[in-house]
């Protein structure tokens, strides 16, 4: 009859959102659109929840992966490790360790990571990213495989895969190797220590007697 409504009474609104594009909803009897509506409701078809989801999804993805590939590019030293079996307790401890040490941990999508990593000097850390991985990263160039070698020697469940410094790719060996190296503060350290030295004997000398300038100066 012409008074029918364009749905069946009950119907909810993703019936409307979702009916099948090109076909007139009132050229179908009610009994068929209902059953359109039961089919689209059981994930038969898509409907503009879901395709918000999708578009949100991949705008979340696609930010993902402008983070990760910041953080490839811009720390001095990034270290893939496999942490299975490491409770949230035990996570929560390594990222407090690593925020002291001036570095941060971040557990991504391998395969956003592959995609973060491409075109990148560190592309060749790709090899590492499987199975359940987490990433350690600082800007210093130490301080993070210091803090994620630490760690890997307290809790055999988080193991060192390999890693990256710059544009070298390193294994296992080399996140240790550079795990004992000296941090950036203590470089300074020893520099500033190395310039005030002679600055300083050079003050004494000054400051000494008459006598002893004398004996200096023969």
């Amino acid at each position: 009859t012409g008074n029918e409504p364009d749905y069946p009474q009950g119907a909810s609104s993703r019936a409307v959102l979702d009916r099948e594009p090109g076909r007139d909803p009132k050229s179908a009897s009610p009994r068929v659109r209902h059953m359109g509506a039961r089919r689209n409701r059981a994930g038969g078809g898509t409907t503009r929840r879901q395709l918000l989801e999708k578009t949100v999804d991949i705008a979340q993805k696609a930010q993902a992966v402008d983070e990760l590939g910041q953080i490839f590019a811009d720390s001095g030293v990034v270290v893939v490790a496999h942490y299975a079996g490491l409770t949230v307790a035990q996570m929560q401890d390594l990222r407090s360790r690593m925020r002291e040490a001036g570095g941060k941990v971040r557990v991504a999508k391998n395969r956003l990571a592959k995609i973060a990593l491409e075109g990148k000097s560190s592309e060749g850390l790709g090899q590492y990213l499987k199975g359940q991985t987490v990433l350690a990263f600082s800007e210093d160039p130490t301080a993070a495989a210091r803090v994620a070698e630490k760690y890997a020697k307290e809790n055999d469940k988080f193991v060192i895969v390999g890693g990256a410094m710059g544009d070298a790719i390193l294994d296992e060996k080399g996140v240790k190797a550079v795990a004992d190296m000296p941090s950036r503060e203590e470089v300074i350290a020893s520099l500033v220590g190395c310039i005030i030295s002679p600055a300083a004997n050079l003050a004494g000398a000054i400051a000494a007697p008459g006598s002893n300038l004398a004996a200096i100066a023969k």
